[in-house]
């Protein structure tokens, strides 16, 4: 990310508002992070309720393309990281990280409630994906959120990493996946 110069802050100053304006126009429809950033800090009807929703409308239809390709394995693991980049736009967007949480648990249960089945399948890079997934949210909840609100995700947690223990694949996974989520005293 580059630092603005003071001769490009100079230079900005001396634009003029309509200069300011097509300037700041061009720039999000390059980049629509940018976009999203801008709408959701300028316009008050936008919430990080309604960011969530979308996002997760996006994480949907990502998993239910996932569903039409030759390789589901494969297609569902390339879902599961292209919705974890979308749980991380989010945060980017809102500066909400228990917004990320929220989404990644979302992730995990869209794994279990509806592609279960291909858990058992001879190829086990969609439960290797699925199983860092939440190992890693749980180390998210401690160090990003309050200590008031760990005990809030403590359930989905120790459900999802039981779903995922009750799977023969659990014990060849090649690194520690918890077997309920963990409050420190």
């Amino acid at each position: 990310m580059p630092i603005p110069t003071p001769e490009f802050k100079k230079a900005l100053k001396r634009l003029t508002e309509t200069e300011k304006e097509s300037l700041l126009l061009r720039a999000v429809r390059r980049d629509a992070e940018l976009y999203e950033t801008y709408r959701f800090e300028l316009l008050a009807d936008v919430t990080v309720g309604q960011i969530q929703e979308e996002t997760a409308d996006r994480i949907h239809v990502l998993f239910n393309v996932a569903v039409t390709g030759r390789l589901l394995n494969r297609s569902l693991v390339k879902a599961v990281r292209a919705g974890v980049q979308e749980a991380a736009r989010a945060r980017r967007i809102t500066k909400s990280k228990q917004l990320e949480i929220d989404l990644l648990l979302y992730i995990l249960r869209q794994c279990i409630d509806n592609y279960s089945g291909q858990f058992d399948s001879v190829y086990d890079g969609f439960f290797n994906a699925t199983a860092r997934l939440a190992t890693r949210v749980p180390a998210l909840v401690l160090k990003s959120l309050h200590e008031d609100l760990w005990v809030e995700y403590k359930p989905e947690l120790d459900e999802i990493l039981r779903e995922l223990h009750n799977r023969s694949k659990s014990r060849l996974l090649k690194f520690e996946l918890p077997r309920i989520f963990a409050l420190p005293e």
